[in-house]
């Protein structure tokens, strides 16, 4: 009786965290590529005629290279465990990652890593599914367990000299509360 009576009282919140047809502007995206790091990768990020948002370039294994990204700034959001991240995209067949970082100076990323198949496919999994790296390691922290995020990021780095390509309809959250 209790387990029923509480699974009724949880509400869902979806949020749209960012739909690149809505949203005719990029400004809350940044790209980082591992010039930071002195590699040579180059990522960017455009608009579609179709009003997709497209994530390409080449990586780079130059100078210590390897990966390159796009952040959206958010405002704070709320955000749990049991919060639900679903994404519509099309790949080219390699594999990605989607990060957020629950504060905007956290040294960690929490990351689901995730195929493409070179079709149009819906990602969808639990937050707490996330497990926490900072700069390609794992730390050693518990998988997501915040209250918001602050941030996401779609990021390529298979350790090989690559051309990609990555479309990207919308991005969502469903928190449970």
């Amino acid at each position: 009786m209790f387990i029923l009576l509480s699974t009724l009282l949880m509400v869902s919140t979806n949020s749209v965290l960012f739909d690149f047809k809505a949203n005719d502007s990029l400004s809350k995206w940044m790209v980082v590529n591992d010039g930071v790091m002195g590699g040579l990768s180059k990522g960017e990020l455009t608009k579609t005629l179709e009003g997709y948002g497209k994530f390409s370039g080449t990586v780079s294994l130059a100078n210590n290279g390897g990966f390159t990204s796009i952040r959206c700034n958010l405002q704070k959001t709320k955000a749990s465990g049991n919060s639900k991240i679903s994404f519509r995209i099309k790949g080219d067949g390699k594999d990605y990652q989607f990060r957020v970082r629950h504060h905007p100076v956290s040294y960690e990323s929490y990351i689901y890593k995730f195929s493409t198949t070179g079709k149009w496919q819906r990602v969808e999994f639990l937050m707490n599914e996330m497990h926490p790296e900072r700069r390609g390691k794992k730390v050693n922290l518990p998988n997501f367990n915040k209250s918001v995020i602050h941030e996401f990021t779609f990021l390529i780095a298979n350790k090989r000299h690559e051309d990609f390509e990555l479309l990207i309809d919308e991005v969502n959250l469903t928190y449970e509360e």
